[in-house]
């Protein structure tokens, strides 16, 4: 996931673009106008196989599953390539609060945490609104409590580092346990999980995330001046597996050597059915070869799907596809991911040069009767592709109406009832269109 707080919009008609773009290539991109729509089988496949957790024997069925579904369709030119990733295990997770008084608190244990013991952790909570707080103040009056962050959710990316360095940053202050409240703007009681990591030789301890309202209770209560006690059980197990980056091709008739990537990851987070994060994106990247080969429709370029496993979990596919791919970098015209839903497109969040920008600007004018016409500046426009676009390639990811997408992320809610299959299929026939014209122009998307 990513920040869109440092995003800019580039105006739909910009006299920088038209100075940076000659009269031939205008022309040439208004002249791509044919849009195409499919309604595909995200529900079939959620419905299927739900959750597909980072190592999992269901993970890996899935993958087979596209692959099979892709050669159904006719497209043969299917690869996967193995590499390891982490397989963390969600066990029983209980709290309870002791004092001052007994209630249950609902909970989601973050990826890659500890166990407790066997009878678990009991002890007085302390609350923090950020790490500041938590750095002024003296060790022993931390020391084997448990630490709950509450920040007030701003955007994604500025308040997720309490979720994914908030264990850490407890422990080194002497913390029997971590917990965050959920990374989410709106809640109806429920926790939202997370991936989070251990930095260095820290004492690892037990890290969960609550509800809004259960972290707004303790902060009440802590507030007047009550102790709160909470008792935290949680037990998990945590190896490695072998799994698979899987890539489909549709070869270009001029320039097969050349790339324009689609992609979204496979995997999911072990609670919901994985529809929105990242089943969509899955599937309209899915789609854009397919579609394209129905319509007998080859461009220059080659267009890529790329399924990405094991993101949850940090991003493992991409870094191994980089590394694997390093010398073949200058390849890639240009990268797409979508990741933060498929609500209704917008338009596109690119990374690039100015003027690889106006290009981008004038394809997606093509789309403002579908309202898609928005161009988003954002040098780290994705999660996965921003470990390629970090080298200097050029891409985007899918910008769309998805405020009510952190509702839903990483919880039991993530399941069909979030997606419009309208949008859906407005989505995939966007994707599959823009990748398509970028593919087919006559320029490379400059660096």
């Amino acid at each position: 996931m990513f920040s869109a707080g440092h995003a800019k919009y580039l105006p739909k008609t910009s006299g920088l673009c038209q100075k940076l773009l000659d009269n031939e290539l205008l022309s040439e991109i208004s002249s791509y106008k044919n849009v195409s729509e499919e309604i595909f089988r995200l529900a079939k496949f959620v419905d299927k196989f739900g959750a597909r957790p980072s190592g999992s024997v269901i993970l890996e069925d899935s993958i087979d599953y596209m692959i099979q579904l892709t050669r159904d369709e006719g497209i043969n030119d299917v690869t996967t390539e193995e590499l390891e990733v982490p397989h963390w295990v969600r066990g029983n997770e209980v709290i309870t609060m002791l004092k001052p008084r007994v209630k249950n608190i609902d909970l989601l244990g973050l990826g890659r945490s500890v166990s407790t013991p066997e009878d678990g952790i009991t002890a007085e909570v302390i609350v923090f609104s950020n790490f500041e707080q938590l750095e002024a103040t003296p060790l022993e009056d931390i020391k084997g409590k448990i630490v709950l962050y509450d920040p007030v959710f701003t955007t994604y990316g500025e308040t997720v580092v309490y979720r994914s360095n908030g264990a850490t940053k407890a422990a080194e202050k002497g913390a029997s346990a971590a917990l965050v409240r959920s990374i989410t703007p709106f809640s109806i009681n429920s926790p939202h999980t997370g991936s989070q990591t251990y930095d260095g030789n820290v004492t690892k301890i037990p890290t969960a995330a609550i509800t809004l309202e259960d972290a707004d209770l303790i902060r009440r209560l802590y507030n007047r001046g009550e102790t709160v006690v909470l008792n935290i059980k949680m037990s998990s197990t945590y190896d490695t597996k072998i799994s698979r980056n899987t890539i489909i091709d549709l070869k270009g008739i001029e320039k097969p050597e050349k790339l324009v990537i689609v992609s979204g990851h496979i995997d999911s987070w072990d609670v919901g059915q994985g529809a929105m994060d990242d089943g969509g994106g899955l599937l309209i990247s899915w789609a854009a070869p397919v579609i394209l080969n129905h319509l007998n429709l080859r461009p220059k370029r080659t267009i890529r799907s790329i399924f990405w496993t094991a993101e949850e979990l940090g991003l493992i596919g991409a870094y191994a596809y980089e590394e694997k791919h390093r010398n073949e970098s200058s390849n890639i015209n240009f990268i797409m991911e979508s990741d933060e839903g498929t609500f209704a497109p917008l338009g596109l969040a690119v990374a690039g040069n100015q003027e690889a920008r106006c290009i981008i600007a004038e394809i997606l004018n093509l789309f403002a009767s579908i309202n898609a016409s928005t161009l988003v500046e954002d040098d780290s426009p994705g999660s996965d592709i921003n470990v390629i676009i970090q080298t200097g390639v050029p891409g985007a990811s899918l910008h769309n109406a998805n405020e009510r997408y952190f509702w839903f992320h990483h919880t039991d809610g993530d399941t069909m009832n979030v997606e419009d299959p309208k949008e859906l299929d407005l989505c995939a026939a966007f994707w599959t269109a823009v990748a398509y014209i970028i593919a087919d122009l006559s320029v490379d998307i400059p660096r």
